[in-house]
């Protein structure tokens, strides 16, 4: 059962939880009067979001976090975005791990050229480097960095070390780059929801079971959007640390801002085995906190969870699939439909033999799914059994070497290859769409983190379409022993005989490069091909004039589908190689129509006017003429870019290229009706776009229209509450209102300024 109270709540002694309307029973419980503010910062996380604010204001926060980690396709461009803005060293330990262009498969050199500007940067500026195949991301930062109270802050949207008492945050490339010029994470202090979990999970429930329950109750209805997620209750403390890990990863699945766990003697053994006791302390909530909501998880009725495509929270129990398996495959398939827009086909009916749904893949493998715990229990229900020699396969990823040393060493790895397991080497791919994506028209049935429309790497574009289902690898192993027939774990009883683990960090000093501390700025930074610098960008002017490029009415669009991942990630370090591929599986013709508004600015900043290059902006500039206050606008001072309508847009990665890319061929602003995550919209930001929310619905508008906005610059100074825009149509304009939520002053300055590696310049030459 999973419970979410209207309204916030105290929590009285970590144990008892009494509604904000029924206060009274804390003073019964008590003996005193509760007092609101003072609860509240009885959270874990406000002592360590205050222990990490130098703002003076916990209002508005202004964080330095203790470290950074990022991986290879997103530290090239924040690197070189900082060496632009004159940093000289990382005034932090920095982590560049090589993760998710691994493999070095597609693009010939290029993706290890940057893994070797990975290197050197470490060298140059005193960062730790991780080579490829030796851990994922947030898995070495598990082992190496994470610490009770402390703050990391990470380029992929999955940062989250919250089971290890760390207050991690995924936010895209700026932000990273802002830390490194000792700028500071600029956030007001966010709500603070409580997970209190009670009960103990059945031996056959893993992580992602009860991750996939929260995620489902809480996703749609936004109920901890933007907040921090804060575990609590008795049920901590059933769950060893690395299995609390799997379920913690998969929090940014819920749009929260982080999240945070209550700590206990396991996560100081965690820690004392992986060599770091001191950064081992108690982190308890107080005696009396208020929280601004709650989510009461009772792990003891939480059973096996398959999540549907084509979203984490598509979310039912296996049993219930199995039960309703035409009605809910069938709504499966209209999903599909919609999301192929007719360019492909995908089926899952047919995949339905003798009432059984047969899958065609298993993977295990990443932050969530390639833990230790995980991969043993998998080992368990497959020893002596065999995934058969038909259409399925299982493959298996350890999240780290370390963890592969031990499982290799216990015979868990061979248990895994005699039943017809492959296991491979610590690698994202499977979870963004570069590594075994099945064939057409398969479904894969996943212990990662996302299944979003084509994260498994397959083309619709190209008349290709497969699909992801996630599951825990208990489940996983369970289907696999049945040659792929979706089976829960729940029909086995072989789970539960996890050995601990033994920690061996040979390999890390063997290979991980130490570089903190010890910046050398005589090394040179190692250069390929596709290593490009971000172009030039102009400057807000006073005025601008939007070209609707892309309109998309979906109800939530994903950065996956802003900017596709996969084989696109081998051109992350090419900022106009890679905004080639925007909105391609969306929408096929914005970037045509983005560049084209581009060289029609690229135009007008040469001193010519624009309308010579567009000569349908003659009848636009006298329809402006028509609106007061613009009688005599001069149209040298109207900037002409591109724009993109979303309803929401932005679930997902951390990937700042969802917006650079836009912005880096004619991107002036997006118009919305929600941001999906700050992490999207922090990256419009960064990248000079302007956040616009639209008051109303998008009716008064389509692609191929202009938006006139007057007084732009000049409105970023002052009220965002109500901006007057006009669609420039049939020779009218018509007034639409649009709006921006409250931005800092700097993230004014760099929208102004048009971008945050202009701001940093202008800095530098005041």
């Amino acid at each position: 059962m999973i419970k979410l109270y209207d309204g916030g709540i105290y929590l009285v002694n970590g144990t008892e939880i009494v509604p904000e309307a029924e206060a009274e029973k804390v003073t019964q419980l008590t003996g005193k009067k509760p007092c609101l503010e003072e609860a509240s910062k009885g959270t874990i996380a406000y002592s360590i979001m205050k222990s990490h604010n130098i703002s003076g204001n916990m209002d508005h926060l202004q964080i330095r976090f203790d470290s950074m980690a990022s991986h290879d396709i997103t530290f090239v461009g924040i690197v070189q975005t900082a060496r632009a803005s004159g940093m000289e060293k990382f005034p932090l330990p920095y982590v560049l791990t090589n993760c998710h262009n691994s493999l070095c498969a597609v693009g010939g050199t290029i993706n290890e050229d940057d893994h070797m500007f990975g290197l050197t940067a470490a060298k140059k500026y005193g960062g730790i480097y991780v080579p490829p195949h030796i851990a994922v991301i947030h898995q070495y930062m598990r082992e190496a960095m994470a610490g009770c109270g402390k703050m990391i802050l990470g380029s992929d949207s999955h940062t989250r070390y919250g089971a290890l008492g760390t207050m991690a945050i995924g936010e895209g490339g700026g932000e990273l780059g802002k830390q490194l010029l000792r700028d500071t994470y600029d956030v007001a202090y966010p709500g603070v929801v409580a997970v209190y979990l009670d009960g103990k999970p059945a031996p056959y429930v893993g992580p992602q079971d009860i991750a996939l329950a929260i995620i489902s109750a809480v996703f749609k209805n936004g109920y901890v959007k933007n907040k921090v997620m804060e575990f609590v209750g008795p049920g901590v403390s059933t769950m060893d640390t690395d299995y609390r890990n799997g379920v913690d990863v998969m929090t940014t699945e819920t749009t929260c801002l982080s999240s945070v766990w209550r700590t206990d003697e396991d996560t100081k053994e965690y820690l004392t085995a992986h060599g770091r006791p001191e950064d081992y302390k108690e982190l308890n909530p107080a005696d009396v906190t208020y929280y601004d909501g709650c989510v009461y998880v009772d792990l003891s009725s939480i059973k096996p969870m398959i999540a549907l495509p084509f979203h984490p929270s598509n979310a039912y129990t296996i049993d219930e699939v199995n039960a309703n398996l035409e009605d809910l495959l069938h709504e499966v398939e209209i999903e599909a439909e919609r999301i192929a827009n007719g360019r492909a086909k995908f089926t899952l009916l047919d995949k339905i033999k003798d009432g059984k749904l047969q899958v065609q893949q298993g993977i295990i493998a990443g932050c969530a799914g390639g833990n230790y715990t995980n991969i043993v229990e998998a080992a368990n229900m497959l020893r002596g059994r065999t995934c058969g020699n038909g259409e399925f396969s299982l493959d298996v990823y350890p999240s780290s070497q370390p963890v592969f040393i031990d499982l290799a060493r216990k015979g868990y790895v061979a248990d895994l290859m005699a039943a017809g397991a492959i296991v491979k080497t610590a690698f994202c791919g499977p979870c963004f769409g570069a590594g075994d994506t099945p064939m057409h028209n398969g479904l894969s049935i996943r212990h990662t983190t996302r299944n979003f429309p084509n994260r498994e790497g397959s083309k619709p574009g190209n008349g290709q379409m497969a699909a992801a289902a996630l599951m825990d690898a208990r489940s996983i192993a369970a289907s696999a022993a049945n040659g792929g027939i979706l089976t829960s774990a729940e029909e086995y009883d072989v789970w539960g005989n996890v050995p601990k683990h033994d920690f061996d960090d040979t390999v890390y000093k063997a290979r991980v490069y130490q570089g903190w501390g010890k910046a050398d700025p005589s090394v040179e930074l190692f250069d390929g091909p596709n290593i490009k610098p971000w172009p030039e960008l102009e400057s807000l002017a006073d005025n601008i004039l939007l070209k609707v490029c892309s309109k998309i009415l979906d109800e939530v669009t994903t950065t996956d589908e802003l900017i596709p991942s996969g084989e696109t990630s081998s051109f992350r370090s090419n900022p106009l190689g890679l905004a080639e591929f925007t909105l391609s599986r969306r929408d096929p013709e914005y970037v045509g129509r983005s560049k084209a508004v581009d060289q029609t600015e690229r135009w007008r900043t040469a001193g010519k006017n624009a309308a010579e290059k567009d000569p349908a902006l003659e009848d636009v500039y006298k329809v402006i003429r028509t609106i007061p206050g613009s009688e005599n606008v001069d149209v040298q001072s109207i900037e002409i870019g591109s724009m993109v309508y979303a309803n929401k847009p932005g679930d997902g990665s951390a990937r700042e290229q969802a917006a650079s890319c836009q912005r880096v061929i004619g991107g002036l602003a997006n118009i919305t009706q929600e941001y999906a995550t700050k992490r999207y919209r922090s990256n419009v930001m960064n990248w000079g776009m302007i956040p616009f929310h639209l008051k109303g619905s998008p009716d008064a508008f389509e692609i191929g229209d202009y938006i006139y906005v007057p007084g732009i610059r000049g409105i970023m100074d002052g009220d965002l509450s109500d901006i007057k825009g006009y669609v420039i149509k049939d020779g009218k304009a018509r007034q639409i209102d649009l709006y921006i939520q409250d931005m800092t002053e700097n993230e004014r300055e760099i929208v102004k300024a048009g971008c945050l590696i202009n701001f940093n310049r202008n800095r530098t030459k005041a």
